[in-house]
C-alpha cells in the first residue's frame, strides 16, 4: 500500500465492504458479522501507518492525493492529513471495530444492514477528516447523515422517528449555511481548494458573515448551546452503536470544522467574535453540567455530559487571540488548541466507553432509568470496575485521558482571563458531582430490585471491548506525549496563521 493511495483505501474499503455485507445479508447471514468485523479490523490496521509514518516536524499536508473531478468548476478529489485530522481518522477506525463487536449478539433484526451502515459511515467520516476540496468535504459531510438517519430510524427506540427528523433538520440547516459560505469563497478564490481558502484575503465584513455561517454549521454538530437539543433525543433513541459513533466521532466533526475552516479562513472575524464562542462554550460547560445533574436517564446524563465536555474543546480553540493579546506569544494559544484536540480525542474514548457500558446494562435489563438499578457491583463486579474507571475519567481524574485536555485548556485559560479559568475549573466539580451521583445510584448500594439481582456479569467479548478502551484511557492519561507530538507543529502553524490579518490592503 503506497502513501498515495492510503487515504483512499481508508475511505473506500469500508464503503465497499459495507456494500459487500449488504449483498451477503440476502443469502449468507452467517457470514455478515465475520466479514464486517474483518473489514473494520483491516481498515484500522491500514490507518496505523498514518501515525507510524507521520512526519511530526512539518505542518504541511501529508499522504496527499490529487485527482481532477469536475475541472470546469475547479473541483478535485483532493485528500491529505495533518496533525489535526490524523488522530481523528485513527479514532474513527478504532471505534468502528468496537461498535461492530458490540453489536455482534445484540442486533438480531437486519444485522447485515446494521453492520453495513456503520462501515459505510466509517468511510464517509474518514473522508470528512481527509478532504482538502470543499465540495468533496461537503459531500462526505452531508452523506454521513444518511446512514446515521437509518441507524436511529430502524434500530432506535420508540420515539426514533421524532429523534431522526430533529437530528436531520438541525444538521441539514446548518450545512446549507456552510455551503453558501463555501460557494462565496469559491467565487473569490476560483477553486474549491480548502488550502486556497486559507490564503484568501477577505474583507472583515465578509469574514464576519462567513464566520457566522460556519459557526451555525459547526455549532450544531458539536453541539453548542443553544442548538444542542437534538443530541439528547438522538442519543436516547439511538441503539448503542449509534450513540457511540455519535458521541465519539460525529461531534468531533464540528470541532474539526472550527480548526479547518473558521479559524484559518476567517481569522479577523474570529478575533472580533471570539467572545461569542467563548461565551457559548462557558454556557455549555456551566449550564449543561447542572442539567446533567438532574437527569434520570443514563443515556441523557452522558449526552448532556458530552455537550459540557465539548464546551471545553471549543473554549480552547478560541482562547488563542486573547492569550496572544495578553502575552504577545503564541505558546499559550498553541497549548489551548492542543488541549482542545486532546479533549476531543479523549472524549471520544471515554464517552464511547460510557455509552457501551449503558448499552450492556440495557441489553440485560431493558431499562436506562437510573432508579431501576442500584447495587450492580454486587452482581456484576467486573463490569462495575470498568464503569467506575470510565466514570472517573469522565470526571477528569488525573492519570486518565480525561484530565489531560481539560488541564491544558484551564492552564491556558489563566493566560487569557482569570475568571474564564476560574469558572471552567470550578465547574469541573459539578462534572465530578453528576458522574459520581450516577455511579453511586447505579453501581453501589444494596440490591433492591429482583431484576438487578438476576443480572449476569459481562462476557468475554464485552470484557475485551472495555479492556481495550480502559488501556487507551489510562495510556493517554499517563503518557499523552505520542498524541501531543503529532499535534504540536500543526497547532503552532495554525496559531501563526490566524494571528496574521487577512483583510486586504486597499
Amino acid at each position: 500500500m503506497t502513501d498515495l493511495s492510503l487515504l483512499s483505501a481508508l475511505i473506500w474499503l469500508p464503503i465497499l465492504g459495507g456494500i459487500w455485507v449488504l449483498l451477503l445479508g440476502s443469502n449468507q447471514t452467517s457470514a455478515v458479522r465475520p466479514v464486517a468485523l474483518a473489514v473494520s479490523i483491516i481498515t484500522f490496521l491500514l490507518s496505523l501507518p498514518l501515525y507510524l509514518a507521520f512526519d511530526t516536524t512539518t505542518a504541511s499536508m501529508q499522504f496527499t492525493e490529487q485527482l481532477s473531478w469536475i475541472p470546469h468548476f475547479g473541483i478535485s478529489y483532493s485528500l491529505g492529513i495533518d496533525g489535526i485530522s490524523m488522530p481523528l481518522i485513527i479514532l474513527t477506525t478504532f471505534t468502528t471495530v468496537l461498535v461492530i463487536l458490540a453489536g455482534w449478539d445484540v442486533i438480531k433484526y437486519k444485522p447485515a444492514q446494521y453492520m453495513a451502515a456503520f462501515l459505510i459511515m466509517e468511510g464517509l467520516m474518514v473522508g470528512v477528516f481527509s478532504a482538502l476540496d470543499a465540495i468533496l468535504f461537503y459531500v462526505f459531510w452531508e452523506a454521513i447523515l444518511i446512514p446515521m438517519f437509518i441507524i436511529i430510524g430502524i434500530w432506535g427506540g420508540p420515539k426514533r422517528v421524532y429523534a431522526t427528523i430533529k437530528f436531520f433538520l438541525y444538521t441539514f440547516v446548518g450545512s446549507v449555511l456552510m455551503l453558501i459560505a463555501l460557494l462565496y469563497l469559491y467565487s473569490k478564490a476560483g477553486s474549491f481548494s480548502i488550502l486556497d481558502f486559507h490564503d484568501l484575503p477577505i474583507a472583515l465584513e465578509a469574514q464576519k458573515w462567513i464566520f457566522i455561517a460556519f459557526l451555525v454549521a459547526f455549532a450544531v454538530k458539536v453541539p453548542m448551546w443553544p442548538v444542542h437539543t437534538w443530541l439528547p433525543d438522538a442519543h436516547v433513541e439511538a441503539p448503542t452503536g449509534g450513540s457511540v459513533i455519535l458521541a465519539a466521532i460525529m461531534l468531533k466533526m464540528g470541532g474539526y470544522g472550527f480548526l479547518r475552516f473558521s479559524l484559518p479562513i476567517t481569522p479577523d472575524a474570529s478575533r472580533e467574535l471570539d467572545w461569542l464562542v467563548i461565551a457559548l462554550s462557558l454556557i455549555a460547560i456551566v449550564y449543561i453540567s447542572f442539567v446533567a445533574l438532574v437527569q434520570q436517564d443514563m443515556k441523557k446524563l452522558i449526552a448532556y455530559s458530552s455537550i459540557s465536555h465539548m464546551g471545553f474543546a471549543t473554549l480552547g480553540f478560541f482562547l488563542g487571540f486573547m492569550i496572544y493579546n495578553n502575552t504577545g506569544s503564541i505558546d499559550g494559544g498553541v497549548m489551548a488548541i492542543e488541549g482542545g484536540m486532546v479533549q476531543m480525542i479523549s472524549h471520544g474514548f471515554i464517552s464511547g466507553a460510557l455509552f457501551l457500558c449503558v448499552g450492556m446494562l440495557y441489553d440485560r435489563l431493558h431499562s436506562r432509568q437510573i432508579a431501576d438499578y442500584g447495587g450492580v457491583a454486587n452482581v456484576m463486579p467486573r463490569f462495575a470496575m470498568f464503569m467506575m474507571l470510565f466514570a472517573m475519567a469522565n470526571a477528569g481524574l488525573p492519570a486518565t485521558s480525561g484530565f489531560v485536555g481539560e488541564f491544558l485548556i484551564i492552564l491556558a485559560s489563566f493566560k487569557a482571563n482569570f475568571w474564564i479559568a476560574f469558572l471552567a475549573a470550578t465547574i469541573m466539580i459539578v462534572g465530578a458531582a453528576y458522574t459520581l451521583w450516577l455511579v453511586k445510584r447505579v453501581i453501589y448500594g444494596a440490591v433492591v430490585h429482583d431484576t438487578v439481582a438476576a443480572l449476569t456479569d459481562i462476557n468475554g467479548r464485552e470484557t475485551l471491548i472495555l479492556t481495550v478502551l480502559a488501556i487507551v484511557v489510562l495510556l493517554f492519561g499517563i503518557y499523552p506525549a505520542p498524541l501531543l507530538e503529532v499535534m504540536e507543529v500543526t497547532a503552532q502553524n495554525l496559531m501563526e496563521h490566524i494571528i496574521q490579518s487577512k483583510v486586504p490592503v486597499l
